[in-house]
Parts: structure tokens; sequence; C-alpha cells
């Protein structure tokens, strides 16, 4: 049996990536969004990583030449905050009572036409109950959202190949 070359294993997967489609993000106003991180110091980190998610569910749902233009207008992060006791710190508390939220305005262009395009307020009421089929371990910070955006991203521009 023949083995693959490291380089062209590489030479496929670039290939592969530069197949799929292109998503552009920008965040409309985010000093007003209602909960994009646990300081100031966070949001800006948490938003980069929504950018980029956005961007990887592209490269794996858009088809070749898609363009997905997306407007994140607020941003309602799983949990609240809460001061633990006697100390100056806060640790994010997750209850199903407050879900993740993430408002969009998209469109999707494919030939220099409109294709798909709307305003939606994601939610995921269930986000606490998503058991074994979740993807995302306990350390990442921003588990319950990404869950949230791989669900409403291949409802709504899943490529049938």
């Amino acid at each position: 049996m023949r083995s693959i070359a490291p380089a062209a294993l590489l030479s496929l997967a670039a290939a592969a990536a530069s197949a799929a489609g292109t998503v552009n993000v920008t965040f409309v106003d985010p000093d007003k969004f209602i909960d994009a991180g646990n300081s100031k110091r966070d949001e800006p980190v948490n938003l980069k990583v929504i950018e980029q998610h956005f961007k990887d569910l592209g490269q794996r749902y858009l088809r070749d030449g898609q363009v997905l233009n997306i407007s994140v207008l607020d941003v309602d992060l799983a949990g609240y905050m809460k001061p633990l006791a006697g100390q100056a710190r806060e640790v994010r508390v997750t209850q199903n009572a407050d879900w993740p939220r993430i408002k969009v305005r998209y469109s999707l262009e494919a030939d220099g036409a409109t294709v798909k395009s709307g305003e939606e307020t994601l939610a995921d009421l269930n986000y606490g109950r998503h058991g074994l089929t979740y993807v995302y371990t306990n350390r990442d910070p921003l588990r319950h959202e990404k869950q949230m955006l791989d669900s409403w991203f291949q409802a709504r521009f899943r490529r049938d190949d």
C-alpha cells in the first residue's frame, strides 16, 4: 500500500479549502452588545472567536464562489456574571433561563446575485442539554455559542454535494 507524502496531503487540503465560499463578518456597534464577554478585555477576543467560527463554517458549508456577508447586530452570551463571595472576581453562571443569543443580518451571494438574505435572532433555548452530541469541550468558553452557530449555519447554508 502506498502512502501519500505530507506535501501532497497539504496540497489536497489547500485545494479543498480554496473550493469553499467566503464569509465576511462585521460587528455593528459592538459597544452596545448586551453581553459579549466577562470584561471589556474579553469582548474583542470573544468577537474575534465568533468571527473566525463563522469563517470556518463558511469553509465547511458554502460552495465555491459563494460570499456570505454577516452583520452581527447583538451578542448575548449564555449565562450571566455573578460575583464570588468575598472575592473581587466574578464567574459566569449558566442556567437554562439565560440562553445564548446572537442577532445577525446576512446576505448570501453567488454569481453576483443575492441568493438568500435575512435578519434573525439566533437562540439555543436547550443549550445546556446537548449531552453526548456536544462537540466542544467544557474548557471552551464559547462552546454554547459555537454549537448554536453550527446548527444555524447548517440549516441555512449547507451545500448539497
